[in-house]
């Protein structure tokens, strides 16, 4: 559905979101009108830029990318095509964080590979008071982000971001690492909803054929940055806890733990070595 121009005629705000609803409603949207109203608000009534933001949502590009912001517990954390958008779904390794290391004054450095926004690390931050956190990320862009996200939410002076591959420009250990890896399988990421697989960076979301290339590398590079006692927490997609459970006991994790996020899918892996 072509959206009818929004300029001239007279038309108030009721007949733009009328016609914006039913462009968004045509292009599949669950929730078209809701979406209309915060474009609108974000155009700050310009008609123009309106028209532009519908026409973008109605290609299916991120509501979040058009914003340019998304929530993360409570963090406002600026977005952009070079990282992923923090998801609710992510929230659960803040949670598995949270009950394996209760003792929120121990964790002193933190650690998250494939910071992207940085929405990890700076809820872990938030949330361990006593912490200094690194944010890896493989792409320059995403890790200049990150590091403006942590200047915006008052962090800035506890966190460091570094554009590297994993853990290869690190050295030292961590109380606490968190990581969301790519691990959707290849072959699928085309059949993805249009706004991941038309606009989402497909490296932080191809995880190789069978999904799992990335926790081969993150499972063999952690032994060298877990400080004793310290625990990694992966995120999972649906389906892999079982696989990525085979792959730590053959390198010798204890069973991961593993929380559901509020649909009830495996969504975090808590990853520990035996106590000596």
């Amino acid at each position: 559905m072509t959206l009818p121009s929004l300029v001239g005629g007279g038309r108030g705000e009721g007949d733009l979101l009328r016609d914006a609803t039913a462009a968004l409603r045509a292009a599949g949207l669950d929730t078209p009108r809701r979406e209309a109203r915060w474009l609108l608000q974000h155009a700050a009534g310009d008609p123009d830029a309106f028209r532009a933001l519908i026409a973008r949502r109605a290609a299916r590009e991120p509501l979040a990318f058009l914003l340019g912001h998304q929530e993360f517990r409570m963090l406002d954390l600026a977005v952009s095509p070079a990282t992923l958008i923090p998801r609710p779904d992510s929230e659960t390794l803040i949670i598995a964080a949270l009950a394996a290391r209760s003792d929120r004054a121990a964790v002193r450095r933190i650690l998250d590979l494939g910071t992207g926004t940085g929405c990890l690390l700076l809820a872990a931050l938030a949330e361990f008071p006593a912490a200094f956190g690194v944010g890896v990320d493989r792409i320059a862009a995403a890790a200049a982000l990150a590091a403006r996200n942590a200047a915006a939410n008052g962090l800035a002076g506890r966190a460091a971001f570094l554009c590297a591959d994993w853990a290869a420009a690190l050295a030292g250990r961590f109380d606490l690492i968190l990581s969301n890896p790519p691990y959707i399988e290849s072959d699928t990421i085309a059949t993805l909803m249009p706004e991941v697989s038309r606009y989402e960076p497909r490296a932080a979301l191809d995880g190789g054929a069978d999904g799992l290339d990335a926790y081969r590398a993150l499972l063999a590079a952690l032994p060298a940055l877990l400080a004793p006692g310290g625990v990694a927490i992966l995120e999972l997609g649906m389906g892999q806890a079982d696989a990525l459970a085979g792959l730590a006991r053959s390198a010798g994790y204890c069973d991961p733990v593993l929380h559901q996020d509020p649909a009830g899918i495996a969504r975090a892996a808590v990853l520990a070595f035996p106590s000596v």
